[in-house]
């Protein structure tokens, strides 16, 4: 049985809406913390259990005959996620898994100033050192990032950020869908190459795509980290979340998301989107 997480998620749940075109619902189950959430799933054939990184001994039932188990990332970072991590590796172990992916990214590294990239390297050598087969699925950086960012640009006019390097956006619904196959197939051991979008663009790009898809002249305005902290704290964003967003800028500044890789193109069999497509589904256009 293929064992997916999170899939009350927007990347977990789209991993089983794929899975379910490849392989029978009864071969498919999900974990997660409130299983009436997915009442739907359950309807149609899938194994909807409660399981929460946080309490291992929920796993034990949750994940019972699983041949494969996708881990997706918890949503927290620093030494809580990592210890999630090895809960839920130590879970799959147990139940007898012959694989286990992992929802890492292309810029884990252990010395990144953006803080999520640290725990993905230490929840890599937990996974290395479990002795089960597994799969990281070095994920480019999600697409659904831009416009967050863009947010206030689209009134003001000004992109203020700091100083950037180029980034291979990369939609969820194109990580889903390689995940799906990758599950099914095993595809890939070890760690991924990056699973990336089809190009890395900076901020100036950013701010001249969304001005063609909105009719809105955005200018590209480079500030310093510590103005940009003191905004996103002034706007009412906790220490963490603003730090977290002053490392992303630091870490992409060294090349860490970049640069576009074609393994995820060849492995869908198509092209995957572009951000351009990506906001024109996001964002205000011209023709609204």
């Amino acid at each position: 049985m293929i064992i997916v997480t999170g899939a009350s998620g927007q990347l977990g749940g789209a991993v089983v809406d794929h899975l379910l075109r490849l392989v029978a619902a009864e071969q498919i189950g999900v974990s997660v913390r409130d299983p009436r959430k997915l009442a739907s799933l359950a309807r149609r054939g899938v194994r909807v259990r409660h399981g929460d990184f946080a309490e291992p001994a929920s796993l034990r039932e949750a994940w019972e005959g699983a041949s494969h188990v996708l881990i997706v990332s918890a949503n927290s970072t620093g030494a809580e996620a990592v210890r999630l991590h090895r809960n839920a590796i130590d879970a799959a172990v147990a139940a007898g898994a012959k694989r286990i992916l992992y929802t890492s990214h292309m810029g884990a590294d252990p010395s990144s100033p953006f803080p999520p990239m640290p725990d993905h390297a230490a929840t890599e050598e937990a996974l290395q050192a479990s002795g089960t087969a597994f799969t990281s699925l070095r994920n480019g950086f999600y697409a659904s990032t831009v416009p967050q960012l863009l947010r206030h640009a689209l009134d003001t006019g000004e992109l203020r950020v700091p100083q950037d390097g180029p980034v291979a956006w990369t939609a969820h619904a194109d990580l889903a869908e390689a995940a799906a196959r990758i599950l099914v197939d095993g595809r890939f051991d070890g760690r991924t190459p990056p699973l990336t979008g089809p190009e890395a663009i900076d901020m100036t790009r950013v701010a001249e795509i969304a001005s063609r898809i909105t009719g809105r002249a955005i200018r590209h305005v480079v500030i310093s980290d510590e103005e940009y902290r003191q905004g996103l704290l002034s706007a009412g964003l906790p220490a963490p979340a603003a730090e977290l967003m002053v490392g992303m800028f630091a870490a992409s500044r060294r090349g860490d998301f970049g640069p576009a890789d074609p393994t995820l193109a060849d492995l869908l069999g198509r092209p995957v989107t572009t951000i351009e497509d990506y906001l024109r589904g996001s964002l205000p256009t011209t023709d609204n």
